[in-house]
């Protein structure tokens, strides 16, 4: 399975056209949305191409493509709009044998973790990426393709095959490492 990862969205259509367009042309299978789909949130400032609308008609074609957790900006009139579940506080998937935990960060986080064990967390909230071996875990904050902070590009990140990679919003490889080792 190849996942596609992405992470506070914030209503911006022109930006998840964008990463859809990747999706589609690297052929991803999973569509994983880490929170902060449809909302701006009340300490930013409006988006580049704000449409909550034509962001959850866009999403809602892709229904059996999208696994999606719940951001601090998400609420139940946001679950309104989609298709798809979006208020869980995070979502464990296992991809031959490795356990991905997706979360958007303000929960659940590096200094956060639910017991059991796994072996990549992916967040986004701080809107600062991230991709680091650290504590036995890979570490991948998504950063955000609406709203990047520290001087970062938008970013997001694609899972394939043991290999996380973070990506700009045009496409150019920021950062690629070995889930679990070197990279």
């Amino acid at each position: 399975m190849k996942y596609l990862i992405v992470s506070d969205i914030h209503g911006s259509l022109p930006a998840l056209q964008r990463v859809l367009s990747f999706y589609d042309q690297e052929q991803c299978d999973r569509l994983c949305l880490l929170g902060d789909i449809l909302n701006y949130g009340p300490r930013n400032g409006l988006p580049e191409g704000l449409d909550p609308k034509g962001i959850a008609d866009l999403l809602n074609e892709r229904t059996d493509c999208i696994i999606a957790i719940r951001g601090n900006c998400d609420s139940e009139v946001d679950q309104m709009l989609l298709h798809f579940p979006i208020l869980a506080d995070y979502a464990l998937v296992v991809d031959n044998g490795t356990r991905l935990l997706l979360t958007h960060g303000h929960v659940l986080n590096e200094s956060n973790l639910p017991p059991g064990g796994i072996d990549v967390l992916l967040y986004g909230h701080t809107h600062l990426w991230k991709l680091e071996r650290t504590a036995g875990i890979t570490v991948c904050n998504t950063g955000s393709v609406t709203f990047p902070k520290g001087g970062n590009p938008p970013t997001f990140a694609v899972y394939e095959q043991g290999l996380l990679s973070v990506y700009r919003l045009d496409g150019l490889l920021l950062k690629r490492i070995a889930v679990g080792g070197e990279g």
